[in-house]
């Protein structure tokens, strides 16, 4: 079977329901978006939110959506920096556990951590501290590491580092693979949008994106900007929320709906979505299909707090799948 290999921010994921959106305000994030902070905004997010219980598991985007496909079965990898700390050491174990190929660098700067605050109507707001994630460099990138995999998945997170990114996704195409980016946040993709329509003209096969993230990218509203989008690449993908999810392919189009659960917090969806909808690539199904499993994965990963989803659920999925 082909292998997937991802490449991101290695980040603890710190997953803290809120109970109204005036602590955003207070702390002054914008709701809905993904905020860089240092570590110490970060410790004061953690210390006015403790008395939450928050849940605390590896993260970061692409890893979400590697240990997704690890669990479909998948032969998968992952690219990342650790700190030489707790948090660091909990990553490993977590790929490790997942059967996913840790390619893990270490660093003395202390693990990244994502606090994501959900909101009542499980709208999610992101403080990120990257530490050690952020070093990742392109000095660490060789043509070794794609050996033995076929598609080459990273996150729109990464692009604080350009250098990192095109050198990345350049050496997976000159090694053959497919590289699959998703655009990770709005405000990320207006901040690099010059850079994210060069590198995906050039170098992306796949680009996955939310409604915001699209219209960031085009300036459309979700038809048109799959339109733009699959102009650039060979296969686009909107997620438009309730609605499901729109994909393009030369000159198919596809419109796939969502499975009803009561919808907990959204963190992960879209990461899952792209495990489910990566997986049926692996294993050459039709594109509706492959978007039908995108949708199942978010669906059931919503029905939780936190980008995992659980044990039972993966139960469900398999005899679904099945």
């Amino acid at each position: 079977m082909k292998k997937v290999l991802g490449m991101g921010n290695a980040l603890i994921d710190v997953m803290t329901k809120i109970d109204s959106d005036n602590l955003l305000s207070d702390l002054g994030l914008p709701k809905g978006s993904m905020q860089l902070v240092d570590i110490e905004f970060s410790n004061r997010v953690i210390e006015k939110t403790k008395h939450l219980s928050p849940v605390i598991t590896s993260g970061g985007s692409a890893a979400n959506t590697i240990h997704g496909l690890a669990k479909l079965g998948v032969s998968t990898g992952f690219i990342g920096k650790v700190g030489k700390d707790e948090f660091g050491s909990l990553f490993k174990a977590d790929l490790q556990e997942s059967n996913i190929t840790p390619v893990l660098l270490e660093s003395e700067t202390a693990s990244g951590k994502a606090i994501a605050l959900v909101s009542p109507d499980s709208e999610r707001t992101f403080a990120t501290y990257l530490g050690a994630a952020v070093e990742l460099s392109a000095y660490d990138i060789s043509k070794e590491i794609f050996k033995g995999y076929s598609y080459f998945h990273i996150e729109g997170y990464l692009v604080q580092n350009h250098e990192l990114i095109e050198t990345a996704v350049r050496v997976a195409k000159e090694n053959g693979l497919k590289v699959s980016l998703d655009l990770a946040a709005y405000n990320v993709v207006e901040a690099n949008l010059g850079f994210l329509k060069r590198i995906i003209k050039n170098y992306v096969d796949i680009v996955f994106a939310n409604e915001e993230e699209a219209k960031s990218f085009t300036g459309q509203e979700p038809n048109e900007a799959l339109i733009t989008i699959a102009n650039m690449c060979e296969i686009a993908v909107v997620k438009i929320g309730k609605e499901g999810s729109l994909i393009k392919k030369g000159d198919a189009n596809y419109k796939v709906g969502i499975i009803r659960v009561d919808s907990i917090d959204t963190t992960g969806a879209g990461d899952l979505y792209a495990a489910g909808f990566l997986a049926g690539l692996v294993q050459d199904k039709d594109l509706a299909v492959c978007g039908e499993m995108g949708a199942l994965l978010a669906g059931k990963v919503i029905e939780n707090l936190g980008a995992k989803i659980t044990n039972e659920n993966w139960e469900y999925i398999s005899n679904q799948l099945k």
